[in-house]
């Protein structure tokens, strides 16, 4: 059984695969004040939680955008269970083909979404990430990454939203009954769950357009199966692609910290 780790800026996503299938996902929230002990002791929660044994832990391997969550939760994996983990990063074997400026500063959460389509998926595609920034990827036929967009998450635009405006409050992540709102509320959750989707299908529609040809779109990020619903683009829902990813990760690079 392998743990795998995304550390988001909101929430560090736990999964753990055995051969190829997950058994459980889980979320915890990020803090960058908690100490490796504390996650530690988290972490040990939910594995119990979902009936996952520690000594059966066979590896882990962490794909982090938080730095300093990242050292607090590399010590809590070894204090857990003995072992190193492998950290999505240089000297990582991702076989993907980065076309940016700087490939070194390609996040590690994006490396894996984009390893995981490639797997599962016939390029070109363009990969989808709604967590706290709404990221996309773009893999053109070859499967070399060529950029992407990033983009205020929903709920940022929500938080600022409510947050700079006395008269306005907030609200739940609901579909929207109708595109004209009649009330405060109902032209909130318009103009953010629909404003959301417009803004995929618009970005998505300008990017075959740059690619000269169209492209499977995927969907992953907890706050994706909200607003797919709602796109008129089609779109693929994978809740687990990075999961995925970074099980492929640490089977090519397993040597590593054996």
């Amino acid at each position: 059984m392998i743990l795998t780790v995304d550390i988001g800026n909101s929430n560090i996503v736990l999964g753990c695969v055995e051969e190829g299938h997950i058994l459980f996902q889980a979320r915890i929230v990020t803090d960058q004040i908690k100490t490796s002990d504390q996650y530690c002791a988290e972490l040990k929660t939910m594995l119990d939680l979902y009936g996952a044994k520690i000594q059966d832990i066979e590896g882990s391997i962490v794909a982090s955008v938080v730095p300093p969550v990242l050292n607090a939760f590399r010590t809590a994996i070894r204090k857990l269970t003995g072992k190193n983990c492998l950290v999505v990063g240089p000297g990582i074997k991702t076989g993907l083909n980065i076309l940016i400026d700087n490939p070194a500063n390609m996040g590690a959460d994006l490396v894996a979404g984009d390893v995981a389509a490639l797997h599962e998926y016939r390029p070109p595609l363009i990969v989808v990430d709604m967590g706290t920034a709404t990221t996309i990827s773009v893999l053109d036929k070859t499967g070399a990454h060529l950029g992407g967009c990033v983009c205020p998450g929903l709920k940022i635009s929500m938080e600022a939203l409510t947050n700079r405006t006395a008269l306005l409050p907030g609200i739940s992540l609901d579909k929207p009954k109708r595109v004209i709102g009649r009330n405060t509320i109902d032209a909130m959750r318009s103009g953010i769950m629909l404003g959301t989707a417009c803004m995929l299908d618009g970005l998505i529609a300008r990017i075959e357009e740059e690619l000269g040809e169209k492209a499977t779109v995927l969907l992953t990020g907890g706050i994706g199966k909200f607003v797919r619903p709602l796109c008129k683009t089609e779109i693929i829902y994978d809740g687990d692609l990075v999961i995925k990813g970074l099980w492929h990760l640490y089977r090519e690079n397993r040597k590593l910290v054996e």
